[in-house]
């Protein structure tokens, strides 16, 4: 993996230390933040996100230790490469280890939403020298069960409706909207709207190259401090397969907490995880 960083500034005050910069990982050109200092936590966010959506959690965080947060390739500040017409989870999970490495940050907490939680059990079972624990905040790992992957295909199939009709544009959107409501959806504020839809071609992208498929023998022999928090007023299907997930990998801690999807990577469950993952010598 080809890792070179560039265009870096940096901020003192408060003992915390901040970042903004641009990392070249496989290739591609890669937004990241850093805030704070100490232990590292790489902070992965959902399908048609950025790292705009982590800001009040980095902080929360950034007490705890050194936090990255990123824009995954094809998404909002990152380069989008030509022809996006289809990337897979495993991909992500190469430019996470490649961050992680170009930054000399392992191993990490890695804390993912969503998709994003997808990518981190990739990295877990692929480069489990990088991780030191993963907090997995409703992953989408509808291959898990015939029940839960065809609800995951129903939503493909309104996604391909949307866009068919309006565009990437409307399918981000309308991916929002099944996840999150109507309501929540229109309380965003313009700014985080626009950046859904801009993110069409990635969600489209991300849709086309399949579902994430752990391997079961694999997390069998997870040794490393894992959190699956799933939210009370998510579709059915994430707590379905949260809970066969969290079930593959021995000892996982598994937490259902208020809300929907948009789950907060700063949630009092996930502070007292990393308590404990962070206390450990």
């Amino acid at each position: 993996m080809k890792c070179t960083n560039s265009g870096w500034s940096a901020e003192v005050g408060t003992g915390s230390f901040s970042t903004v910069a641009e990392a070249s990982i496989n290739g591609v050109s890669l937004y990241y933040e850093e805030h704070g200092t100490g232990n590292p936590m790489l902070c992965i966010h959902g399908t048609g996100g950025s790292a705009l959506l982590w800001g009040d959690a980095a902080a929360e965080l950034a007490r705890r230790g050194r936090v990255i947060i990123y824009d995954r390739r094809g998404c909002t500040r990152s380069e989008r490469p030509d022809h996006y017409d289809m990337t897979t989870v495993d991909q992500h999970a190469d430019d996470a280890a490649g961050l992680l490495e170009a930054l000399d940050a392992t191993p990490a907490v890695v804390i993912g939403r969503s998709y994003g939680a997808d990518v981190a059990v990739d990295l877990v079972q692929r480069y489990p020298d990088l991780v030191r624990a993963l907090v997995l905040l409703e992953p989408a790992v509808f291959a898990l069960s015939a029940e839960t992957l065809a609800w995951g295909e129903m939503v493909r199939s309104q996604l391909q409706a949307a866009a068919a009709a309006g565009g990437p544009g409307a399918a981000s959107e309308r991916l929002y909207r099944i996840m999150l409501g109507d309501a929540i959806w229109q309380g965003f504020p313009d700014a985080v709207r626009q950046m859904v839809v801009d993110n069409g071609p990635a969600v489209l992208a991300e849709f086309a190259g399949g579902w994430s498929r752990p391997d079961p023998a694999v997390l069998a022999r997870v040794r490393h401090p894992v959190l699956v928090v799933s939210a009370a007023s998510s579709p059915p299907a994430f707590r379905s397969t949260n809970d066969a997930l969290a079930g593959m990998i021995p000892g996982a801690r598994r937490e259902l907490i208020g809300g929907g999807h948009l789950l907060n990577p700063a949630a009092p469950v996930v502070l007292d995880f990393l308590e404990d993952v962070l206390d450990e010598r």
